[in-house]
């Protein structure tokens, strides 16, 4: 990819590894795919999104518009090597677990779902927010399964909520799941009609019960598949780009989120143009607009 230089546009990240002293956030790659129960080069993704990046400022026009490498500290953390399994999940939580005590916010760059297991762990999360047309219930081991496995390692589905579960996209059986687990559900169609600003005022509340993290999962096969061609289980009727974009900013605006993952983009399968990709990069900028928002005066 060239792209044009131009002094006066600056363009989105390659930010620096994380040296001494605080963060305000830190980018990290967790190239999960091996556990997917849809064939995927997740694994290529992380590096596709830091290329897609590059097509972006990190302007926010406010009024009065803003740089946010100039208001925020940003680092690159690279990506975890072999992140599938339980050798690999372990490191994908020490490493979540490092960059937290260092920084404010932790952006996991997937990889399939699955990563949002071992990320939520390390970051210690007590909350949870997914941003997702599945319910990830599934049993076994599998991008389909984290939401479960962590609610089985303690937990609590009373300060989980689900926004974006779509009709013809889960089962009768893993809906029950959901309820028996207290798990606050946000279906496709209520979140159309109710709106980001309502809908996230209310995960966060839930999420943020009582204190303590809260790791929100932006999976992006929740938008529509025109939107989303990349995300194998993305389906007709899903959420449009600027939904998702505006849902991911007002969540992330919240202090209690301190982590997040961007999941089950397959960068191989995606569009000629990358829109998919290039998605995935826009929710990164999102999270850090958000975080970004409490230092911009006018």
């Amino acid at each position: 990819m060239t792209l044009p230089h131009d002094p006066s546009w600056p363009r989105a990240g390659a930010w620096p590894p994380p040296e001494d002293g605080r963060w305000d956030a830190a980018i990290l790659g967790v190239p999960a795919f091996r556990t997917s129960l849809s064939p995927t080069g997740a694994h290529a993704t992380p590096a596709a999104i830091r290329d897609a990046l590059r097509r972006y400022s990190p302007t926010l026009l406010g009024p009065p518009p803003v740089d946010l490498d100039e208001v925020l500290r940003i680092a690159d953390a690279g990506d975890v090597a072999e992140p599938d399994g339980p050798a690999g999940e372990a490191s994908v939580r020490s490493t979540v677990t490092e960059l937290r005590e260092r920084a404010d916010l932790v952006v996991a760059l997937g990889g399939d779902n699955s990563l949002t297991y071992a990320v939520a762990q390390g970051a210690g999360a007590t909350g949870l927010i997914t941003v997702d047309a599945h319910f990830d219930l599934r049993d076994g081991v599998s991008n389909g399964s984290p939401v479960r496995r962590l609610v089985e390692d303690g937990l609590d589905g009373r300060r989980i909520v689900q926004l974006g579960i779509a009709d013809f996209a889960n089962s009768v059986a893993y809906a029950r799941r959901a309820a028996e687990y207290g798990i606050t559900v946000v279906t496709m169609d209520d979140l159309r009609r109710r709106g980001a600003a309502d809908v996230a005022a209310e995960a966060l509340e839930i999420a943020g019960a009582g204190g303590g993290p809260v790791h929100l999962d932006v999976d992006v096969d929740v938008c529509d598949r025109s939107v989303a061609p990349g995300c194998p289980a993305s389906v007709p009727g899903g959420l449009t780009a600027w939904e998702l974009r505006a849902l991911v900013r007002a969540l992330a605006a919240d202090t209690g989120v301190h982590s997040a993952d961007i999941a089950e983009v397959d960068a191989t399968a995606d569009a000629p143009d990358g829109r998919t990709v290039r998605l995935a990069a826009l929710c990164v900028l999102e999270l850090l607009a958000a975080k970004a928002s409490g230092r911009v005066t006018s």
